[in-house]
């Protein structure tokens, strides 16, 4: 690393380049041809369908964003996130009859949603919160603290978001593989105990331990740099458990029957990364059976929850099919899907050589690809909401739930305010996304005022 005023030289580049070791290595890297991208194509065999004609009355939209600031607290490299989980309500029937009467003024198209989130500002790297002894400890102390004090209808009472977690914490098994204490000075070295929100570690110092220690997170905490990484872990975990709190809040109030009537959309894939990753299982498991009763009431419709993409190795593996050889786009015929199996990812997305199915640690759901009646590319995720939906050995369309449905209403979201986007989407990143460079400012003035006043 260079010093600060410091620029590279082109000396070490030129080391590189000529290196044969790295001719080597470069040399001996696979490169797939636009004859493979071709073949892709005809492998995975683009089903047209039939989109279906069923339009929620409302649709929920998630979204998180977190940004990491520097504090000024006295010590070097202190940091705090910003985390924000957005929902959005939107009256679709609303936003159908706005369509018919375009162009459409932004404060009357703003009546037909209604926006809840998650807010909060967490320690990093030597940010210790009053009476606990680091920086770690804070983390998981203030974890635990937003999931207590989340409520989806927190005027009428029901469980708290950390009930929602509690609920999903019951079907993780106890492994092999033991969770040490979170205290490394634990005098008696333990592994540690699951237990209900807050209670105390066995040991003689009877320490604070928390529910929310079982997700893990604190165990990546980097004591001496940024910790971004361990940040947007705790996003993605907020957004698909606030996904669930959603539900299991209807079903206490006996609201299920609504299901028939409304729709979830979820930024980016149903799943579960990094350290809590086995929440997804979890997950799957609460969605099938927050199913099965929601089906006696909505005819037998299976929930609707859709995850969509906007960045990564799918969303470019799908332009890639999409693109023509002559340029342009088009190879992909519109109202067509293509329904992913295993082999197809691990050949042609991400290599993989593995037995095990792609993504089984980590999904709640699989993916397919869909180009709308407009010409979007969408990459969404269906949830597995029986045995028979993650077997990806095959991929019928029965494997899909509602599908149909699903594409129909990707074919009346589709925006023309950024490519292959969704309105729900574009209203949920704008009550979520915090803007870089003005944002970073406002929060750091906020930190330090906060501070200040404690």
């Amino acid at each position: 690393m260079p010093y600060e005023g410091e620029f590279a030289k082109y000396k070490p580049l030129r080391r590189l380049v000529e290196s044969e070791r790295v001719k080597k290595l470069l040399g001996s890297y696979e490169v797939r041809s636009k004859s493979d991208q071709l073949k892709s194509l005809q492998t995975l065999n683009p089903i047209k369908i039939q989109p279906g004609d069923w339009i929620p009355k409302w649709l929920i939209a998630i979204d998180g964003s977190h940004a990491e600031v520097e504090i000024e607290n006295g010590f070097p490299g202190a940091e705090a996130s910003y985390v924000t989980v957005a929902s959005v309500i939107l009256d679709v029937e609303k936003m159908r009859e706005l369509d018919q009467h375009r162009p459409v003024e932004p404060k009357k198209f703003r009546t037909i949603e209604t926006a809840q989130s998650i807010d909060c500002a967490l320690p990093g790297c030597n940010v210790i919160s009053k009476g606990e002894k680091s920086a770690k400890d804070s983390l998981r102390k203030s974890i635990f603290e937003v999931f207590e004090d989340v409520k989806a209808f927190p005027d009428s009472g029901g469980e708290s978001l950390l009930d929602t977690y509690e609920a999903l914490l019951k079907y993780k098994p106890i492994t092999e593989r033991s969770q040490k204490c979170p205290y490394e000075d634990c005098p008696e070295a333990r592994d540690y105990e699951r237990g209900n929100r807050q209670y105390t570690c066995p040991c003689n110092l009877s320490r604070n331990l928390y529910s929310t220690d079982a997700l893990r997170i604190h165990e990546r905490m980097n004591p001496a740099g940024t910790n971004g990484a361990i940040f947007g872990e705790i996003m993605q975990v907020w957004e698909t458990v606030w996904m669930v709190h959603i539900l299991r809040s209807l079903e206490a109030k006996k609201w299920l029957s609504s299901l028939g009537r409304l729709a979830i959309v979820l930024d980016g894939q149903l799943a579960v990364f990094g350290q809590p990753a086995w929440i997804s299982q979890a997950v799957y498991q609460e969605l099938s059976r927050i199913n099965a009763v929601a089906k006696k009431a909505n005819g037998q419709k299976d929930i609707l929850l859709i995850g969509v993409e906007k960045t990564g190795t799918f969303v470019e593996h799908f332009e890639d099919l999409d693109r023509q050889e002559k340029g342009g786009f088009g190879a992909f015929p519109c109202q067509s899907v293509g329904l992913l199996t295993d082999s197809y990812i691990k050949q042609n997305i991400i290599f993989s050589d593995s037995t095990r199915p792609y993504g089984a640690a980590t999904y709640f759901g699989r993916k397919f690809f869909y180009k709308t009646k407009s010409g979007a590319r969408i990459v969404a995720t269906l949830p597995f909401l029986s045995e028979e939906h993650k077997d990806l050995k095959t991929a019928e369309l029965y494997q899909f739930p509602r599908l149909s449905d699903a594409v129909g209403l990707l074919d009346q979201l589709v925006s023309s305010r950024f490519p292959n986007a969704l309105v729900p989407l574009v209203s949920a990143n704008a009550e979520a996304a915090i803007p870089l460079r003005l944002g970073n400012k406002v929060l750091e003035k906020l930190a330090k005022e906060l501070m200040a006043e404690n």
